[in-house]
């Protein structure tokens, strides 16, 4: 896959204030400070486009960009990639903290031509109880998603493999199937062909099957 554009459209306060849902959407989710603003734009090749922060808890709305670009036949293709408040962050108020759960799992349980959601790992840490709490809801809530294990460049490789296969491990404890995943650097650019792929792919197959109106 080829980008050629990728430009904001739109942050929503709600999924049903989202764009019109008749393109493949990819939305990206996390813990605060996970690095997904920085994936998003390593991914798209635009140093600016999701606003990074220091200040975790930053992202409190639905923020959607309208990507367009080719597939190795040559094929243009559009489609949205999401980037979703992060879970986890606990400087904000309980009611506070309530209203983004509430709007994500909106999001997420009714968003038509949702295609995947890229659930975001820190490598550099052993499993944590609320990564795992929510692919366990995604889990439950028939959201098809897989994992994306960042910041691989900040540990040593074998680190970064031990960490992933115990949060598999973790998760075979009671699924007898494990989503995909990925390994990124944002630094690096570790992973970016292999997430573009994916993401070419889907888009393949949401146009064969006429999957989106």
């Amino acid at each position: 896959m080829v980008i050629h554009t990728a430009k904001f459209l739109l942050s929503s306060p709600s999924f049903d204030k989202c764009p019109t849902a008749n393109k493949p959407e990819y939305a990206f989710i996390g813990r605060s400070n996970v690095g997904k603003s920085s994936l998003i734009n390593m991914l798209t090749g635009q140093k600016n486009l999701a606003k990074t922060s220091s200040t975790p808890g930053k992202t409190q709305l639905i923020n959607h960009f309208l990507i367009e670009s080719s597939n190795a036949k040559k094929q243009k293709q559009q489609w949205y990639l999401v980037d979703l408040p992060g879970y986890g962050y606990a400087k904000r108020s309980q009611t506070d903290r309530r209203r983004w759960e509430q709007m994500i799992e909106n999001y997420l349980r009714k968003r038509s031509n949702l295609v995947q959601v890229m659930v975001l790992i820190d490598s550099r840490h052993t499993p944590q109880k609320n990564d795992l709490a929510f692919v366990n809801d995604l889990d439950k809530w028939e959201v098809p998603f897989s994992l994306v294990f960042t910041k691989a460049d900040k540990e040593k490789p074998a680190v970064v493999q031990k960490h992933v296969q115990l949060f598999l491990d973790a998760l075979k404890a009671t699924w007898q199937f494990l989503p995909q995943v990925f390994i990124t650097s944002s630094e690096q650019k570790t992973g970016r062909e292999e997430l573009l792929d994916f993401f070419e792919q889907n888009n393949l197959r949401v146009a064969e099957n006429d999957m989106i109106g």
